[in-house]
């Protein structure tokens, strides 16, 4: 019996009466796992798992058993590992952002921890405009169009906690953020049109990203055209999350955005 003691209290002593609050991101449609930091559950011990203000209780383990919610937001969504107690949430959505809690009955004492989870949806890719382009009618020497700048605009619609950059290369020009709900963030560009260097415009949140980049060379070819999108090439990736000074402003209105 001592020996079964020992092994108990190796297991359970740096956990016994924890209680950390861990910070999860997860994107929507997608599935995660709350883990309670245990390799295997050690005897019948009753395991809990919660949600919310109100503690509604999702799932429990109970004399071998297991109990699920029949609260309609987690139907057919909510796995639970036998062994560790993890709890794995699939095809996650918004209304699933939320504090999480684990309880353990240790019988002395209760193993506990929360979880913060944010929900987020995948950024969209962003879309390079032109601003009051000044183009050169002429198409003789490079000179002649040496110096003539244009505004870019880089925009996304319908996004939450993201952060809107432009790159030169790989050095970041500007960003801004935008925590609340935005029907329409843009970040402008002033470029001239013999510049060499490559652009690129960036929008992410902590669980997606998405970059455009940018053709100066193909701005002028475009100016005839009836659409004010520049040709672009996109692609998908993850990177940290962008911080950066504050970008120059100018004078805009959102009716004259071509």
């Amino acid at each position: 019996m001592f020996h079964g003691l020992v092994l108990f209290c190796l297991f359970f002593s740096p956990l016994i009466g924890a209680e950390t609050d861990e910070i999860v991101s997860a994107m929507q449609g997608d599935s995660f796992t709350l883990r309670t930091g245990f390799t295997e559950r050690q005897g019948d011990h009753e395991t809990e798992w919660r949600f919310g203000s109100s503690r509604t209780l999702l799932i429990k383990i109970k004399s071998g058993n297991i109990i699920t919610s029949s609260d309609t937001i987690f139907r057919d969504r909510l796995q639970l590992d036998r062994q560790t107690g993890d709890l794995t949430i699939t095809n996650i959505k918004n209304e699933h952002t939320g504090v999480y809690e684990l309880s353990i009955d240790l019988g002395q004492t209760e193993f506990q921890k929360k979880f913060i989870v944010t929900v987020y949806a995948p950024v969209p890719v962003p879309v390079i405009t032109r601003y009051s382009p000044q183009c050169s009618s002429s198409s003789s020497s490079s000179s002649s169009s040496s110096g003539i700048k244009s505004v870019l605009l880089c925009s996304v619609v319908n996004v939450s906690a993201v952060t809107l950059s432009w790159y030169k290369g790989d050095s970041l020009l500007s960003s801004i953020s935008e925590a609340d709900f935005s029907i329409g963030l843009s970040l402008p560009l002033e470029v001239e049109y013999q510049d060499i260097n490559s652009y690129s415009c960036v929008v992410n949140n902590p669980v997606s990203t998405q970059i455009t980049h940018l053709d100066i060379s193909k701005l002028c070819q475009t100016c005839s055209g009836n659409s004010g999108d520049i040709s672009v090439s996109s692609q998908y990736t993850l990177i940290p999350q962008i911080r950066g000074r504050q970008p120059t402003l100018f004078n805009i209105k959102e009716s004259e955005v071509r």
